[in-house]
């Protein structure tokens, strides 16, 4: 079980809603692969309709009187040994209050061990600096369609995240079980989905709002 949202995010959204002139820069980064990118159907960037973007607009929402700043350091393509290789340079100097963490996809083709060293390590690096960290678990792919290996090792992949979150006291976004909801209610993966491996709009609504329960208004 992931930590009670009023109270993991509790001081940063004390910060969001600080009025001008008691207020400062928040600055959000959101690190990962493709997904935090912005792919959809590869090579277009969708960076409008990706959830860091709308996880910005939510927040603003949340906190009109706040500044702040969403960067996305994330790269396509790349696994969690890539990104722990650049956090130091990519991310923390960007003096983030916040950094979302999301690997999964790439992740299993290194597997849950390699990949949770690396999540670790991250993860470290932040709360020694008293950054907080929400860890994402894997958005669909095709490989609902059809329950294969691929198929258990993104289950594998969420387990280990959600377990990795309760470990390290950290915030989680289940990406993965809010899909498989969406899809228990009667949705079609082709909904969600604009590649083989991508979200679309939607998909990335779904994960924003998984995001945004953590951002409670003051």
């Amino acid at each position: 079980m992931n930590y009670n949202p009023p109270h993991y995010l509790q001081d940063l959204c004390a910060e969001l809603a600080k009025q001008w002139a008691a207020n400062r820069t928040v600055n959000i980064v959101c690190h990962g692969h493709s997904v935090p990118s912005g792919y959809f159907a590869t090579p277009y960037v969708n960076t409008f309709d990706s959830y860091p973007h709308l996880l910005h607009r939510d927040v603003k929402e949340k906190f009109p009187f706040a500044v702040v700043n969403v960067v996305v350091t994330a790269i396509g393509g790349e696994n969690s040994s890539s990104g722990l290789a650049r956090f130091e340079d990519d991310v923390l100097t960007h003096k983030p209050d916040l950094v979302t963490i999301d690997y999964g996809l790439n992740d299993t083709f290194m597997g849950c061990d390699s990949s949770r060293r690396n999540l670790s390590a991250m993860i470290e690096k932040c709360i020694e600096r008293n950054i907080k960290v929400i860890l994402l678990t894997p958005s669909l792919d095709q490989s609902f369609l059809v329950k294969d290996e691929r198929w258990r090792q993104l289950n594998e992949m969420a387990d280990m995240i959600r377990a990795l979150s309760v470990a390290t006291s950290t915030a989680l976004a289940d990406s993965f079980a809010v899909m498989l909801a969406f899809l228990a209610n009667g949705g079609e993966l082709a909904q969600i989905l604009s590649h083989v491996n991508h979200p679309n709009a939607l998909g990335h609504r779904l994960i924003a709002a998984e995001l945004g329960k953590w951002f409670l208004a003051r």
